[in-house]
């Protein structure tokens, strides 16, 4: 597996691709998600920074993972770096490719805004949350809510 710190062509499309297919299959997702990603993924990429950090594990069969840490949300505030586009395919699943991710992203969010970051989610998907929760995250907030384009507990953690 190789692992790249930019955004080439073709990586926007198939992180997409990723969460499109892996939250339809399995928590019924549809369009409304795949073009929220789409088009946050894409407002990420216009506005990326050099202080940014973009993971992208690529083995085989293409875009195995990725993980970007934005230290540039205008919405984050005082919440530090938003963790966000964080997923590894199916065939990757129990490699340890997420909790290296994860833990570049946490001496990342170190060396740049003293370890904060936040991250939004859904209840309900257990490996992540215990991920999380490893590296020093803790539920910070929650409500149903839509967000997602079909209503879900929607959580909010930050570290």
């Amino acid at each position: 597996m190789v692992i790249t710190e930019e955004l080439a062509p073709g990586a926007l499309g198939e992180i997409v691709t990723l969460h499109s297919k892996f939250y339809a299959v399995h928590w019924g997702f549809g369009l409304f998600f795949e073009t929220k990603v789409a088009r946050e993924l894409a407002d990420f990429a216009d506005r990326a920074a050099e202080n940014d950090l973009i993971l992208i594990a690529h083995d085989g069969n293409g875009v195995a993972a990725s993980l970007i840490l934005d230290l540039n949300d205008p919405i984050s505030e005082e919440r530090g770096a938003h963790l966000r586009w964080f997923i590894s395919a199916d065939r990757c699943r129990g490699t340890g490719i997420g909790r290296d991710f994860m833990a570049r992203a946490v001496a990342h969010a170190e060396g740049y805004c003293e370890g904060r970051m936040w991250l939004t989610t859904f209840a309900g998907l257990k490996p992540a949350r215990h991920l999380y929760e490893e590296f020093g995250f803790s539920l910070a907030s929650e409500e149903d809510g839509e967000a997602w384009g079909t209503r879900v507990r929607e959580q909010e953690f930050r570290r």
